[in-house]
């Protein structure tokens, strides 16, 4: 791979930079130098790694986040971040042995190491940015480009910048029409501690917010438009898109939310009033300090973070009794217990929303089938968990939001394709419409063989950019963008309208979403291979 560096010429006297302001962009955060790879995507500018907070560590640890102070310091944005602090599990997954390119990059550490990652780390409040080449930063407020920040999933334990399906300079190198930033947030303990000498709990959803105020302040600078935001998530990615739009809901920011197989109206945990379980972990870790929480916590911010990820991990990984999870929690300021009653009230951002599910979910989340790779998990098991987890939360939100009068867009994916989907059982997969929209189901990603790449067909192809066009268009015009291009919101005329992608030998189909909905509102049976 051939990477373009344009011509920079350093300032001996005050370490700054010239170069084609294409590249070199001028930000709050500081000034920062992008690359273009020649080779594969010519049309693409990629700034991998530009801070939008702080780092938090040391006494910052577990704290809201803090905006980056205004520096005239120019650093080379060549590199993606290392993603924040995640333990890679011993135990086989469909995700770290089939379909790896989902998880973030390791550089030769195993996707099995049973230890922290070796990539992440706790600096890590950075995003990075793709814009076309031709993106004019001088460019009149109509004809700025629409914009998508992008939040990983990874169920608040995993995931990142760095993850190879999810670098979308092909759909940006297709379209030269749009900009895509993607995010880093704290996860797990860094992220949802419930620390008893903690103000404030669920950092992992400020951070979010503070990646999407760093984007509306900046991204003009790159020839992005700040009311054209798109705010879009998959899995806990969507959730915390959720969330974030309902603890900000007179600010929101975004012009539009999409979220991806989850929303907040998926089942949280409740808090932790006694903070039992950072408690037990810092017990275990020597930080004992039973009737003093600010000793505690102060005594935890000295433990490096590896000896906290790993101490977590593996009390998971050995199926060690009470469970301890570490994700967001109600604590009403935030993150809250009751979305229902919050939406009915009117307190959620009045814009549009894309929502979506795919229609074999939890195929990849249930148990590996180890002793039966051919045939994978029992799939009625399959069925009720994609119905109970992904589908009720889709139809409950998408229903509450039309009681407020809100445009809302539904589509459930459905393609099959063995370019991204190695095992067949696999089906429309929990994940498995981030490589059409990214664009990545046609690049050779780490950990694909030759062979798969090669394996996309013309039909897969149309599925894909047909994705990609309308998910533009919602960008665009969230409110009519869709409905322009055939496609109507769930409440168009009367009816509940969804779209259907990949499904047998069809691009695209409407439906009613009664054919996926029913099976959580009236117990019908599910179809998780449609047609």
């Amino acid at each position: 791979m051939r990477l373009l560096l344009l011509p920079l010429l350093l300032s001996a006297v005050v370490g700054a930079a010239t170069t084609d302001p294409q590249l070199t962009i001028k930000t709050t955060s500081g000034t920062y130098t992008g690359l273009i790879d020649e080779s594969l995507f010519p049309n693409v500018r990629q700034f991998r790694s530009i801070p939008y907070a702080q780092p938090p560590l040391g006494r910052r640890r577990w704290l809201p986040p803090v905006a980056v102070t205004p520096s005239a310091r120019h650093s080379f944005a060549y590199r993606f971040p290392p993603s924040c602090p995640q333990y890679m599990s011993k135990n086989l997954t469909v995700w770290t042995t089939n379909i790896t390119d989902f998880a973030i990059r390791l550089y030769g550490q195993s996707f099995t190491a049973g230890a922290m990652a070796q990539a992440s780390s706790e600096d890590c409040l950075y995003l990075a940015i793709w814009t076309p080449v031709k993106a004019s930063v001088s460019a009149p407020e109509d004809r700025k480009l629409p914009v998508a920040l992008f939040l990983p999933g990874g169920d608040f334990v995993g995931g990142g910048v760095d993850v190879p399906y999810q670098q979308p300079a092909p759909w940006v190198e297709r379209t030269k029409s749009h900009i895509v930033v993607t995010a880093n947030y704290r996860l797990n303990i860094g992220g949802f501690p419930w620390a008893a000498g903690l103000e404030t709990q669920n950092v992992g959803i400020l951070d979010a917010r503070m990646a999407l105020e760093w984007v509306y302040a900046n991204i003009a600078s790159f020839g992005g438009d700040p009311e054209r935001i798109m705010l879009w998530g998959q899995s806990a990615g969507g959730v915390a898109v959720d969330m974030v739009a309902h603890a900000f809901p007179e600010e929101p920011l975004a012009a539009s939310l999409f979220m991806m197989s989850g929303t907040a109206m998926v089942n949280i945990s409740a808090a932790d009033p006694k903070h039992s379980n950072f408690t037990f972990v810092a017990k275990n870790l020597g930080c004992d300090f039973p009737t003093d929480s600010q000793s505690e916590l102060e005594c935890m911010r000295q433990v490096p973070m590896s000896l906290i990820q790993n101490f977590i991990g593996q009390y998971k990984d050995n199926a060690t009794r009470p469970t301890m999870t570490f994700k967001p929690a109600p604590d009403e300021k935030i993150v809250f217990f009751n979305y229902t009653t919050r939406d009915l009230e009117g307190k959620l951002p009045s814009i549009p929303a894309l929502v979506s599910t795919t229609s074999n979910e939890v195929a990849t989340l249930s148990r590996y089938p180890l002793t039966n790779i051919t045939d994978g998990p029992y799939q009625p098991t399959v069925d009720s968990g994609t119905v109970s987890i992904f589908v009720c939360l889709a139809s409950n939100t998408t229903v509450l939001r039309g009681k407020r009068k809100l445009t809302t867009y539904r589509y459930e994916y459905a393609g099959n394709f063995s370019s991204i989907t190695p095992l067949g059982w696999m089906g429309a997969y929990h994940a498995a419409d981030i490589p059409p929209i990214f664009g990545t189901y046609q690049v050779p990603t780490p950990g694909r063989v030759k062979v798969m790449v090669d394996s996309v067909t013309s039909f897969e192809r149309k599925v894909a950019e047909t994705l990609q066009d309308h998910v533009l268009a919602f960008m665009q015009d969230p409110e009519d963008g869709l409905r322009n291009r055939g496609w109507p919101a769930h409440d168009d005329g009367g009816g509940r309208n969804l779209l259907r992608f990949g499904a047998g030998n069809t691009v695209q189909r409407q439906v009613s979403a009664a054919e996926v909905d029913d099976a959580c509102v009236k117990g019908t049976k599910w179809n998780p291979s449609p047609s």
